[in-house]
């Protein structure tokens, strides 16, 4: 705020409030949010209150007391770097918060009363909306505090997509070898790892075989890689990194099976 860096969200239509109306930005996000639950819970149904009532009530006061602490407008005097700081800061919070399936309030939930009337698809509710807020704050700002806005929304973007996949994300491996059997085994016993064989027919030679496909934890990686190249130096690998893995051995527990049986 002290930057006048523009922003999205009911944060952002409140700056363009504040100057207008000459009231509180504390006290305009509160009544925004309020109103913005309120009609929300009428379109939406009683769920969307339950989830968001916390946030849309806590967000505005914990920002006037923040705004109230000695010196905080002054941590800095780079326009750049409180730019980065909130983006982080904001994309970290925001990550939280959706990771347990709740909404943060807000113009959250104007997207979605957008997408239940014209069907469009939320994610674009979603950009009309931040267009709309961030083209009424320009309207008040220099271009430097634009193009620092656009800073703070790219990086939120970016933390809210790290911290959503955070301690979830995988890697895949597919492995393509003649000695395939040898590999399952390994991969089985060795890594502690489940396999799945997949029918393929190689393309210079047009032999049919099968190819290994597993996905592990990161710290497994050097481990498998070292695997592999034991039992088939000239195997060929594909290392992709997963987003997100759920299922046996992964969001549930993993089944003790008698491996000697399997081989």
């Amino acid at each position: 705020m002290p930057h006048d860096i523009i922003m999205g969200g009911t944060t952002g239509l409140a700056i363009v409030l504040s100057r207008l109306l000459g009231v509180d930005m504390a006290v305009i996000v509160l009544v925004l949010n309020g109103l913005l639950l309120l009609a929300g819970g009428a379109v939406l149904g009683r769920k969307l209150v339950t989830t968001t009532l916390a946030s849309s009530l806590l967000y505005p006061m914990f920002l006037g007391l923040v705004q109230r602490i000695p010196g905080i407008d002054r941590l800095t005097d780079n326009a750049l770097l409180a730019a980065l700081f909130a983006g982080v800061l904001m994309g970290v919070a925001l990550g939280i918060v959706m990771r347990v399936g709740s909404s943060t309030g807000g113009m959250d939930i104007a997207s979605l009363m957008l997408h239940k009337w014209t069907h469009i698809p939320v994610s674009i509710c979603v950009y009309l909306m931040d267009v709309l807020v961030i083209g009424g704050q320009a309207l008040f700002s220099r271009p430097e505090p634009i193009l620092y806005g656009l800073v703070v929304l790219v990086l939120e973007s970016l933390a809210l997509d790290k911290v959503m996949i955070l301690g979830q994300a995988q890697i895949q491996l597919f492995i393509i070898s003649g000695q395939y059997e040898a590999i399952r085994r390994r991969v089985l016993t060795g890594l502690q790892a489940g396999a799945t064989m997949v029918p393929i027919k190689t393309g210079a030679l047009g032999q049919s075989q099968m190819g290994v496909l597993c996905v592990i934890p990161y710290r497994k990686l050097f481990a498998a890689k070292e695997l592999v190249q034991k039992i088939d130096p000239a195997a060929f690998i594909t290392i992709t990194q997963v987003k997100e893995v759920r299922g046996r051995g992964f969001t549930l527990e993993r089944a003790v099976e008698d491996l000697d049986n399997i081989m």
